[in-house]
């Protein structure tokens, strides 16, 4: 007979290993045309990322750096659910077309990440 705490405990662990963990698009962004970057494209894209359930966790703000290079005067993160959905966010018809209207008012370097702390990683940074 199993004891009932260690089945709850292989039940958290099960559970545990069937979650993914969170992912981020991370985009640091250099304005050239504030005004048709804020009519034009900040609307596409707010609702590419909305849509395909991204939660804003950062939007522009302040910068500092501490190390290396600087970051570009705006950074944006925002989390997604799991890798899988940001990739499909990656691959959708109206992120395709947001970008293309964003690249003509700014220069951006965007990219995906991956919560590693979820992953049972101890290792940290």
């Amino acid at each position: 007979m199993v004891p009932p705490a260690a089945e709850k405990g292989a039940a958290v662990q099960t559970l545990h290993a069937q979650t993914k963990p969170p992912a981020y698009n991370i985009a640091e962004i250099t304005i050239k045309d504030q005004d048709r970057y804020n009519k034009e494209y900040l609307p596409l894209i707010t609702k590419a990322l909305t849509d395909a359930g991204g939660k804003f966790l950062v939007r522009g703000g302040k910068t500092i750096s501490y190390e290396g290079a600087a970051p570009a005067p705006r950074v944006v993160v925002v989390q997604f659910e799991s890798l899988e959905k940001l990739q499909a966010l990656y691959n959708s018809a109206p992120y395709k077309h947001a970008i293309a209207v964003g690249d003509k008012y700014a220069t951006q370097r965007i990219f995906g990440a991956e919560d590693g702390l979820t992953l049972g990683s101890a290792a940290g940074i």
